[in-house]
């Protein structure tokens, strides 16, 4: 059963790109981890600009307002085009990446400055390792992940 916020949601995003004038389409999908919103159409490519700028700013947006009545947590997502998939998959890539460099140098790396679902995956890509820790670091828009090796 669809919640009542979903609609909501989806009714809001609808409204907001016709009254903006972006020709968007809002498909909404039920996952495992929660409610997904799927963008189409020939705006398509402003919400994947500037890495997906505007496209966190929705989801941002849509969270503020609509997730309140989701399941503990719980959020809802905004993709367009499969473009959080594959930069999620660039990500665990880049974990992996540097948690063998860090175990073969004994040296702590970090990663540049990235909003916080980012960290989070990186984070989340490590939690299981016996071996390894993750710590954000820096203020605000310029916070960092930093990964070294448990003391």
């Amino acid at each position: 059963m669809m919640q009542e916020s979903y609609k909501q949601a989806g009714d809001f995003l609808e409204s907001l790109f016709e009254q903006t004038g972006l020709h968007l389409q809002v498909e909404l999908r039920e996952t495992p981890n929660g409610p997904v919103f799927d963008f189409d159409g020939a705006d398509s490519d402003l919400l994947q600009a500037e890495g997906g700028e505007l496209l966190d700013a929705l989801q941002h947006l849509i969270n503020q307002a609509y997730g309140r009545s989701l399941e503990e947590r719980q959020r809802f997502v905004c993709d367009v085009k499969g473009f959080r998939a594959t930069r999620e998959a660039e990500l665990r890539a880049m974990a992996n990446h540097a948690a063998d460099r860090v175990r073969s140098t004994g040296l702590s790396f970090t990663f540049g400055a990235m909003n916080a679902s980012e960290r989070r995956t990186i984070h989340l890509t490590l939690a299981d390792s016996e071996d390894l820790q993750t710590e954000s670091i820096g203020e605000g828009a310029e916070r960092k992940l930093r990964v070294s090796l448990k003391k």
